[in-house]
């Protein structure tokens, strides 16, 4: 696509702070189409003076946010929801060829995902409750004790390239519609679709300063988490910058969604059919770039034969080329730095003695869908996330030694179970140590209303719904006497 074509100049300046799009302070950076390389744009590019301006435009403009009436923040969220739509698809075109994700899955995730999060948050904050208490500590009827909610106050919002808008738009609308404010920080390869998404706000009625953005690299990401007058912390992308923020978070509400394993067992009764076609999608889907991607394939030596060969024969059928192609199922890795690590991790296992097949060919930041055999749990593609179109496979025994397999990489983000037996789908189910276990369904396939999180090294809290309200707001009790006959005694036990 021409995309200069179609992009409004404003939303390349950098930054949109109170309301107004500015230029970035610290110069320019390049967003490239990972199709052909080709320049995209060039973005502002923000620095640490930047942010601080943004978290003052949205610590000013919080309270008066907050003081809005619960059904006005919901109409607004509305509207968004209905902006969103009218201009999807010029979003998802946008989205298509800056992290080249092709266009039927780029409007999957605009349409299905992106937009819809806004109307979900309105109808969630207008059914976020508090709790009554009755009176414990004393012999009276004159004690309320009354829970409600407040909001945090200013929130960071980091988010990456992978679901740029979809991601991006669950966190930025829950926490808006909570009475927050935010300071946006979306990943450097995808920022003119997210501009065009902030873009919509004012539209929308949405107060200036209510969500502020800055682009940029890692540095803007690091100055906005360390940044005075940031209330809480919403981050999704890798285990190990999720660290480094846990640890400047240690005193303020934080949500992070990191890296997974993916481990995508088909025990010996599975229908083997569909565990193939749930592992193409769970392998190939965005190249691999998934979180939830299947990162091993954990196979029964009695299915194994027959797993491998229609599992072969799919992925070598896998529609490969250009992103912008209506037909095309796999398009490019996003960046050279993904590019690197897949390439490291297939050297590894082959040089440790994998075999390995291929479909297609490795060009520019193009990765051929890959399946690895004789993988073992000692190379580094059965240990960490690869976030590539690689698909190892591991032949098990049982059950038994699948979850220890699972329990290896201390990630746990969702592992994926076939089989079809209740009672084995659920002692494995539990025993897996992963946030979520989808039975008979890829591992990329999670609902937008239940909650959404990992474990160990997957991360910390639970994402969508009412699960964001949770961490984005504070819980605060009220208790009133009402006063009345005090001539008793009120004391709960007494008689000390």
């Amino acid at each position: 696509m021409n995309a200069h074509a179609k992009i409004n100049p404003n939303l390349t300046k950098g930054a949109l702070i109170g309301g107004e799009w500015v230029d970035g302070s610290a110069g320019t950076f390049e967003v490239r189409n990972p199709h052909d390389g080709s320049l995209l744009h060039n973005v502002g590019k923000c620095n640490a003076t930047d942010v601080e301006k943004a978290v003052a435009s949205a610590r000013a403009a919080q309270p008066e946010w907050a003081a809005l009436s619960v059904i006005e923040r919901a109409q607004i969220m509305r509207r968004i929801h209905q902006l969103f739509l009218e201009n999807a698809e010029q979003i998802a075109q946008v989205l298509c060829a800056e992290i080249g994700k092709p266009i039927t899955d780029s409007r999957e995730e605009v349409f299905e995902y992106s937009a819809p999060s806004w109307g979900k948050a309105a109808e969630e904050i207008l059914r976020h409750r508090g709790l009554s208490f009755p009176s414990t500590q004393e012999r009276t009827t004159n004690k309320r004790l009354v829970m409600n909610y407040r909001p945090l106050g200013t929130v960071a919002v980091i988010t990456p390239y992978n679901f740029p808008t979809d991601i991006a738009s669950i966190a930025l609308a829950h926490i808006v519609a909570a009475g927050n404010t935010i300071v946006w920080k979306p990943s450097e390869y995808a920022a003119v679709c997210c501009a065009m998404v902030a873009d919509l706000f004012k539209q929308a009625g949405l107060p200036d300063g209510v969500i502020n953005l800055v682009q940029g690299v890692g540095d803007v990401g690091a100055a906005l988490v360390e940044a005075k007058g940031v209330d809480g912390v919403f981050f999704t992308g890798s285990t190990k910058t999720g660290r480094g923020i846990a640890e400047k978070c240690a005193l303020r509400p934080h949500l992070l969604e990191l890296g997974g394993d993916g481990p995508f067992i088909i025990l010996a009764d599975a229908d083997i059919d569909k565990a193939v076609d749930g592992a193409m999608n769970g392998c190939f889907y965005y190249t691999g770039q998934v979180c939830t991607s299947a990162e091993r394939l954990l196979v029964h030596e009695d299915v194994y034969d027959e797993f491998l060969a229609k599992f072969r024969t799919k992925a070598a059928a896998l529609r490969i080329g250009n992103p912008a192609s209506e037909d095309t199922e796999m398009g490019p890795l996003c960046n050279p730095a993904t590019l690197a690590r897949v390439r490291e991790h297939v050297q590894d296992a082959a040089a440790k003695g994998a075999k390995i097949e291929q479909f297609g060919k490795e060009e520019g930041l193009y990765f051929p869908a890959t399946i690895l055999t004789d993988v073992t749990t000692d190379m580094l593609i059965a240990q960490q996330e690869t976030f590539g179109p690689v698909a190892p496979i591991i032949k098990i025994k049982n059950a038994e030694q699948a979850i220890e397999i699972a329990h290896q990489s201390g990630l746990g983000l969702i592992a994926s179970l076939w089989t079809q037996d209740l009672a084995t789908a659920w002692r494995v189910g539990e025993a897996l140590p992963h946030g979520t276990v989808n039975i008979n369904e890829t591992s990329n396939y999670w609902d937008q209303l239940a909650p959404f999180g990992g474990t160990g090294q997957s991360g910390v809290g639970r994402e969508l719904s009412q699960w964001f309200l949770e961490t984005f707001t504070e819980r605060k009790l009220l208790v009133f006497d009402l006063g009345g006959d005090k001539s008793y005694n009120r004391r709960a036990e007494g008689g000390w």
